[in-house]
């Protein structure tokens, strides 16, 4: 019974998650062993703070598109992950604060996962010029 939840959970996972995980033969293997690593937690604060972290790779991305754009303004209120990804070689990515001025120049260079913290708050935009497609989340810290 036990393997049939977790099939129709990395399903699930599948459908939600989108094209990355549609495409990403990791992915299955990746969110197994985010599971079996939360469910071995023995305290149980720690084991839900785990899954509360697995379900942002469940979460619909903020953001997504294709080669450039340019966010509108979101608020950031407390420690913030910024998590990206690129399905593409090149994907560039400024976080912009209020005015316009750049506060970090991020990128991922042949595709693929990447994380940046927010720790201020304030009032940000992104500018994002990629290669090919690209999804990007805001996370909550944990």
């Amino acid at each position: 019974m036990r393997g049939t939840v977790t099939v129709s959970l990395l399903g699930l996972v599948t459908v939600l998650a989108g094209p990355a995980f549609a495409t990403d033969p990791g992915a299955d293997n990746t969110i197994r062993h985010g599971f079996a690593k939360c469910r071995a937690l023995e305290d149980e604060h720690e084991r839900l703070r785990c899954y509360d972290k697995l379900t942002n790779l469940l979460s619909p991305p903020r953001w997504q598109g294709r080669l450039t754009a340019q966010t509108e303004n979101f608020e950031v209120t407390a420690p913030t992950v910024l998590r990206y990804e690129s399905d593409g070689p090149i994907f560039v990515m400024y976080l912009k604060d209020g005015r316009g001025g750049i506060v970090q120049n991020l990128h991922i260079g042949g595709g693929g996962t990447s994380t940046y913290v927010i720790e201020k708050p304030g009032t940000y935009s992104l500018q994002v010029s990629g290669s090919e497609s690209w999804r990007i989340w805001l996370d909550p810290m944990s």
